[in-house]
């Protein structure tokens, strides 16, 4: 009778204990649950459309029908087309937008010739830089405690497929270029998502082992040697999965309908490089950027967001948009491409290719408003920089101002305007985020500003996510 009427006490104590710290300051107490349900409509209209929501998309009903009319396709001033690529399963947009941007250079350089870029050579030594890096990052920061906010940061994201133009630029200028049709797409260069996850459980556990030989105070040399061996085995893994680069092969340029227009010739990846690009990448751009939150006019560097340990970080200067578009323009204008990156998810009506603030009622459907600005979307992750496509061209009107913009994206050419999406100037300004743009189309105020030391951020900001 004791045991009993002493487990029927403490049961009783447990429940007012559960129920105390379900109904805590800052919880959902059974009073607010009521407050919350009783401020809930009842009439038909919301059941009619709990109907219609629970049986279809939330983006075919908010598609303002007012803003379905047919998808103006004329531009102004348009760069010349080029083949659309198809970036498949990976976080590569950043590698085809850059690419597509050297070949197109190439087209107007040459005149006649065309080239397809190798985007799975490069991205073999991007993930094998961007393995390098972590490990380096890993032993340079190797007494700080594990939870030490630099050192999560190596071993959160040891490796990615996104990335920036300033991957590009890096990683050409180091290990050169080589067609398309030498070193073609594999199954995990088109689907990374395997492939990354087994690299970046080796890299944790090579990550700990450096970390232990430092705490064991071992030798810097013999740190370096062991970091090398690790490599080897990365190395390995990126030769089986996306093959082993090439180091020679013969090649003969084509015109756009595939007639050689050359003899065939034996080049380097370096000298394919040097026979494509001709100048080094780095130091013949900028990057510009819009982030609202932040002062205009002033130059700021991401840290370790680069590509390589011996690279360059992420570094551009903040405009206004009517700043940005201008660059574009004179860019455009003069039939040049060029790298960007947008909140491409944002009201995009997928099936017509078509971007606009206008395209879903969210607020209507819902009854309720989403008021936040760009710099509020930021600030609290709401949005941000998350995908890379090539700006080709610009519809102007008679005052000169954007009605509309065009870019090449790498979703193969069924999507979209045949592989291209087409957006407004209230989208552009709203979801683009950066823009590489040749400096001979830079005024030299804005490219003095570029030249001030910048100011350092760190890589876990809202804003500062790869391209993919």
């Amino acid at each position: 009778m004791i045991k009993k009427t002493l487990f029927t006490t403490l049961t009783l104590l447990l429940s007012v204990s559960a129920l105390c710290a379900q109904t805590s300051t800052g919880g959902i107490s059974a009073d607010m649950l009521r407050q919350i349900e009783k401020s809930q409509k009842t009439g038909t209209a919301d059941k009619a459309l709990f109907n219609a929501i629970a049986s279809n998309s939330i983006d075919d009903l908010a598609r303002n029908f007012a803003n379905q009319t047919a998808v103006d396709t004329y531009f102004s001033h348009e760069t010349k087309s080029q083949s659309i690529h198809d970036q498949k399963s990976s976080g590569r947009c950043w590698l085809f937008s850059g690419l597509n941007v050297l070949r197109s250079d190439f087209a107007k350089a040459s005149d006649s010739l065309t080239v397809e870029f190798s985007q799975a050579y490069l991205f073999f030594y991007d993930q094998l830089e961007k393995a390098n890096l972590m490990l380096q990052g890993v032993i340079d920061h190797a007494k700080k405690p594990i939870d030490d906010e630099r050192v999560r940061f190596f071993f959160k994201s040891p490796i990615n497929d996104g990335g920036t133009f300033c991957g590009v630029a890096d990683l050409a200028e180091k290990y050169g270029l080589v067609p398309m049709g030498v070193q073609p797409e594999t199954f995990s260069a088109n689907n990374t998502s395997r492939m990354a996850r087994l690299v970046a459980s080796k890299l944790r556990e090579y990550g700990l082992e450096l970390r232990q030989m430092v705490a064991d105070g071992k030798k810097a040399n013999l740190i370096q040697a062991r970091k090398t061996e690790m490599l080897g085995t990365i190395y390995h893994i990126l030769c089986i999965t996306l093959g082993e680069p090439v180091k020679e092969f013969t090649y003969a340029f084509t015109d756009k309908k595939g007639k050689a227009l050359t003899a065939p010739k034996k080049y380097t990846p370096m000298e394919f490089y040097r026979e494509t690009v001709g100048q080094p990448l780095n130091g013949s751009f900028i990057m510009v950027m819009n982030d609202p939150r932040r002062p205009y006019y002033k130059t700021y560097e991401v840290e370790y967001d680069r590509h390589t340990y011996d690279g360059h970080n992420w570094k551009y200067l903040n405009l206004p948009m009517d700043e940005i578009e201008q660059l574009a323009i004179a860019s455009i204008k003069d039939g040049r491409k060029l790298y960007s990156s947008y909140d491409v998810g944002k009201q995009f009506d997928r099936k017509r290719g078509y971007l606009d603030t206008e395209n879903y009622d969210y607020g209507s459907l819902f009854g309720t408003t989403f008021p936040m600005d760009k710099a509020q979307r930021i600030m609290t992750f709401d949005s941000g920089s998350t995908h890379a496509m090539t700006l080709t061209a610009v519809d102007l009107d008679e005052n000169g101002k954007a009605r509309k913009w065009k870019v090449e994206n790498s979703w193969g050419p069924a999507s979209g305007q045949s592989g291209c999406l087409i957006m407004t100037d209230r989208w552009m300004r709203e979801y683009m985020f950066r823009l590489v743009v040749n400096k001979k189309y830079v005024p030299e105020n804005i490219l003095e500003m570029e030249r001030q030391k910048p100011t350092m951020v760190m890589p876990e900001d809202p804003l500062f996510q790869e391209d993919m």
